[in-house]
């Protein structure tokens, strides 16, 4: 799932200024920045693959500070150009950051900048978001990052609308993607932007990836929340919350027992975590349903029930809007992708009844694949009431 540039902003259509031309890819290296994700856009835009038909673009290699570029395993880089090479680009990447604690240069913030109010576009694979959000690039608007680094992210530049569920965001100038394979989905992106479905698909077939990914970062997951919020009450709270999801409560009722009013527990979980209460509650309540959809065989009514919702329709319409499918097509799929001997049975974490063991899904019966639909937004699509976690008046 992402959001997309079907509806882009008029910054996307800023004229490139004389010097730049759209074809150039800029990609921009730092020391000790991660090998993989670095190495993407250097195989997507540098390799010459015009036979498969895939338009060739020219690659600009950058280094973001003086060199040697120290990168995984140890390894040593030696970039061939430097930030100067950054003023021909049209598109200028920035891959990964080595650090979210620690500020980027201000030379290569300044090249960023430069380059974004000449017309180019600018990108930020996984941590690079925090590069792009330190020079500015990102303020009001919809970013993504590996969900492990959203929170961080969303509570250090807070005029950023951080969403942990894309797999990329698209705001026509400036994108975004989620960690490590995600910068494959979002170069894929660009690429179908600049040239087209058949072009995108040629070189996924190089590549050997699917030319979209359904869905978003929610599969992925976990129930954690930033180290930060070990050392403060609201922590308990949150724990309580972890382990009643079965039970129908409120973000009120979240807030009474933190001793709290709702105004100022929706202000102290916001800068904790970067997720508004309500949010985070319903995504813990879909990740939950998603894990019962998985290891148990019982019904969508029943799995509603056993997540807090007070009805079937209120999951299928948070887990659509979250992981794009339905419930039972995401079971039907989860199913048909794993064999029978490594499915678990239900460990009942509301404790009402026995565990029931997972049955195979009747392959005649499974959905084709256009029931889990690649969606494309670009703004998020705002959450309406769900069954046991009603929206209240005022609420962030």
């Amino acid at each position: 799932m992402s959001h997309d540039s079907t509806a882009a902003p008029e910054s996307a259509a800023r004229k490139l200024s004389g010097r730049r031309r759209k074809e150039i890819v800029a990609v921009l290296l730092f020391s000790g920045g991660p090998i993989f994700e670095s190495s993407i856009p250097l195989s997507v835009f540098g390799i010459d693959r015009q036979d498969a038909g895939v338009p060739r673009y020219r690659l600009l290699v950058c280094a973001g500070e003086d060199g040697p570029l120290r990168t995984t395993g140890g390894l040593e880089l030696t970039a061939p150009q430097g930030l100067e090479a950054i003023s021909r680009a049209g598109t200028v990447v920035v891959p990964a950051w080595r650090s979210i604690t620690s500020p980027p240069p201000e030379e290569a913030l300044d090249a960023l900048r430069r380059a974004h109010e000449e017309g180019a576009r600018i990108v930020g694979l996984c941590t690079g978001a925090f590069v792009l959000a330190a020079a500015g690039l990102l303020d009001s608007r919809p970013a993504t990052t590996h969900w492990m680094y959203a929170p961080t992210l969303a509570k250090r530049y807070p005029s950023v609308h951080v969403d942990p569920r894309e797999l990329f965001v698209d705001d026509g100038d400036v994108l975004t993607s989620a960690g490590t394979a995600a910068g494959i989905d979002l170069c894929l992106h660009i690429v179908r932007t600049d040239h087209g479905n058949e072009a995108a698909g040629a070189l996924a077939r190089r590549l050997v990836v699917p030319p979209r990914r359904s869905g978003g970062q929610e599969r992925y997951l976990d129930r954690s929340l930033p180290e930060e919020i070990g050392a403060d009450p609201l922590a308990e709270v949150v724990a309580w919350a972890l382990e009643h999801l079965h039970e129908q409560f409120d973000v009120e009722t979240l807030a009474a027992r933190a001793y709290m009013s709702r105004r100022t527990f929706d202000r102290r979980f916001r800068s904790l975590t970067g997720s508004a209460p309500l949010q985070w509650l319903i995504t813990q309540r879909v990740l939950q349903a998603q894990r019962l959809l998985e290891t148990s065989d019982y019904s969508v009514d029943e799995v509603a029930g056993r997540c807090g919702f007070r009805s079937p329709v209120a999951l299928r319409g948070h887990f659509r809007r979250q992981l794009g499918s339905s419930p039972a097509a995401y079971r039907a799929a989860y199913r048909a992708r794993r064999p029978q001997s490594e499915r678990p049975v239900d460990p009942d974490p509301a404790g009402a009844g026995a565990p029931r063991p997972s049955v195979p899904a009747d392959p005649a019966v499974l959905p084709p694949e256009s029931s889990v639909p690649f969606q494309t937004r670009r703004t998020a699509a705002p959450v309406p009431a769900a069954a046991g976690v009603p929206v209240q008046r005022g609420a962030s």
